[in-house]
């Protein structure tokens, strides 16, 4: 693995739901991510993450393990687009943690309703695996 690889963070998510795997694919054709699924987790990686690793996505840097709505925000902060200002921007919000994690998980809790706007095929109900 080059250093340019350990150098970007790493998109942890649902790899059996179509709406996760259309959400990182978002995200990483904006922005400079490694996507891995929680079937591809290292033993590494899987030590780094909460117990409940399995209720949300995760974003993880060489230093930091950002869950949840944290995750997506701190995603959207490192787009190549101008969504990144918004992001930058709400950071700036008071008490945000609350609007921001409500959102994620109203959104997470309904992955079902969202897959039928916005979907992708999951790698683990692939058979070419990719």
């Amino acid at each position: 693995m080059s250093d340019q690889t350990e150098a970007r963070p790493r998109l942890v998510y649902d790899d059996d739901c179509g709406f996760c795997t259309w959400c990182v694919r978002y995200a990483a054709a904006r922005g400079e991510f490694e996507v891995v699924g929680f079937s591809d987790l290292t033993p590494d990686q899987l030590a780094r993450l909460p117990d409940d690793y399995e209720d949300c996505s995760h974003l993880l840097t060489q230093d930091a393990v950002y869950s949840c709505g944290e995750g997506l925000e701190q995603a959207i902060a490192r787009f190549d687009t101008p969504a990144r200002y918004l992001a930058l921007a709400f950071q700036r919000v008071p008490k945000r943690d609350r609007i921001r994690e409500g959102g994620y998980h109203a959104v997470a809790g309904n992955r079902d309703l969202f897959g039928r706007v916005v979907s992708c095929t999951p790698p683990t109900r692939r058979e070419d695996g990719q």
